[in-house]
């Protein structure tokens, strides 16, 4: 029998039986419902934080596209912290992190600290959004890991569900800080949780290794400044220069080359002399895989679709609509409960169904959907908001049938020894997806609404500020059609 204070694997597998499995995956479940509640419930607080701080909507937009970058980059840093210090340690203190960030981002009296509270949260809910795919991977049998995907999938929607109508009355009633707040019982919760069922050990079931391979800090700084020269230079093209555009995008791309000449370099020097130096950041050698190479993509693609329509479709009803936020909240709280429910279903047919015929009628449902906003008419009050919630719903059964599928699906054909390299590359290209996505959508509207000479504010609404946002919808719709044709290669051999 284990010894009480016995945290191994094994030693819980022990002492907790068959069930250990899934009072991990709980566990887990709990601090990405925080992370994911902290990405997504700043959007509804948007128009009202930057009527706080007198931000333009550019400027504003940074809180979500702060968080964006600073989570991307931090997920190529979760394989290296699980194997250095091993489950528990990297998870909880990255439920301190975000706690941290939660409370700092209530009480800031500036934007600069609502920026950096922001930032502290992405980096810690970088690190754990691999981490459930590395756990369903690993301790679920496959006949089982699409049931599995399916009920975190349920668990973690339920927040970003739930949170823009919590959220929008918070606001409402409280003003923006207290969606900050949102996260504290959250983390709580998870902390506890963390102590009582995650393990010490890495994830390859041995004792973390705290004298192992060094960080890529080189390959992690590339990382970093690439993506900030990417997001930059999207917003530079809209708000600034066409030079100051073209050498931050041109800028993004030398430092891409670098980073994938420095990977397989570091590959090399790696598989040459076992045991020493450092692991690449990125195991280029994922890619010879042509699912996981194609999942990739479509990870990518899906990410901009995903986020960018997250951060669209709040300011699309306040600033389009002329909703208020609480309303924002109510109309998007049966589709995230739809939601809930699709991914539950098709967890159990992902068992049972092809990847690529899931993930492809989920891109389609979703191209719908964006596609399908154009009908909402201002000269038909009435059908507004059956429609919002129609269409809502219509995006939302899409995602159902891409978020069990997608992940488990590009990565069965991997080596289970890397399972971690591979869950946290495609969760950092989609999460790149989504910080380029969220830029790009507000470009996109920002040119559109001044190419028809209207205003970007919640002051009254007009045909000229709805075209625009139709523009954009449009926009997000072919993207996710593009997906498809990456989708369809997931076929299996």
């Amino acid at each position: 029998m284990a010894e009480p204070d016995d945290h191994t694997l094994p030693a819980l597998r022990a002492r907790y039986g068959e069930r250990y499995r899934w009072l991990l995956l709980l566990s887990v479940m709990v601090g990405t419902m925080a992370s994911i509640m902290s990405s997504t419930i700043i959007n509804v607080a948007i128009p009202d934080l930057s009527q706080h701080f007198v931000l333009g909507q550019e400027r504003a937009q940074w809180a979500t596209s702060g968080f964006m970058a600073a989570m991307t980059v931090s997920m190529l840093t979760t394989p290296w912290l699980l194997a250095r210090y091993g489950y528990r340690s990297t998870y909880a203190g990255c439920m301190w992190l975000l706690l941290v960030g939660g409370v700092a981002g209530g009480l800031a009296d500036s934007f600069a600290l609502v920026l950096a509270a922001r930032v502290a949260e992405g980096l810690a809910a970088g690190v754990v959004q691999p981490i459930p795919a590395i756990i369903i991977l690993r301790a679920f049998e496959p006949h089982e890991q699409g049931r599995a995907s399916g009920i975190f999938g349920m668990g973690v929607v339920l927040a970003p569900a739930l949170g823009p109508s919590i959220g929008g009355l918070l606001v409402d009633g409280f003003g923006w800080r207290s969606i900050f707040f949102m996260v504290v019982p959250f983390c709580l919760a998870s902390l506890w949780l963390a102590r009582r069922y995650v393990p010490t050990t890495s994830p390859g079931g041995l004792a973390a290794n705290r004298q192992g391979a060094g960080l890529d800090w080189r390959g992690l700084l590339l990382a970093a400044a690439g993506t900030l020269c990417l997001l930059n230079g999207l917003v530079q093209l809209q708000g600034g220069t066409v030079l100051g555009a073209g050498l931050l995008l041109g800028g993004a791309a030398l430092l891409l080359v670098a980073f994938v000449v420095l990977q397989r370099r570091t590959l090399k020097r790696r598989l040459r002399h076992p045991g020493q130096g450092v692991d690449p950041l990125m195991n280029l050698s994922l890619f010879k895989d042509r699912r996981f190479a194609m999942g990739s993509i479509v990870a990518f693609i899906y990410g901009i679709a995903l986020f960018g329509s997250t951060y669209l479709l709040p300011v699309y009803m306040q600033m389009g609509l002329g909703l208020s936020a609480s309303s924002v909240g109510t109309i998007l709280l049966p589709a995230g409960l739809v939601l809930a429910v699709s991914i539950a279903v098709v967890g159990r047919l992902a068992d049972r169904q092809p990847t690529h015929r899931l993930v492809s009628i989920g891109l389609v449902l979703l191209a719908a959907s964006f596609a399908l906003m154009v009908t909402i008419d201002l000269s038909r009050p009435a059908q507004i908001i059956p429609l919002l919630i129609t269409w809502a719903i219509l995006g939302r059964i899409g995602l159902g049938f891409i978020l069990p599928s997608l992940n488990i699906g590009a990565m069965r054909g991997l080596d289970r020894s890397h399972i971690p390299q591979g869950a946290s590359v495609i969760n950092f290209l989609r999460m790149l997806g989504g910080a380029a996505g969220v830029s790009l959508c507000g470009i996109v509207l920002e040119w559109r609404v001044a190419a028809h000479g209207a205003l970007l504010d919640t002051g009254t609404t007009s045909p000229a500020r709805m075209a625009a946002f139709d523009e954009t919808f449009l926009m997000l719709a072919a993207i996710c059609a593009v997906a498809v044709v990456a989708a369809l290669k997931l076929r299996e051999r």
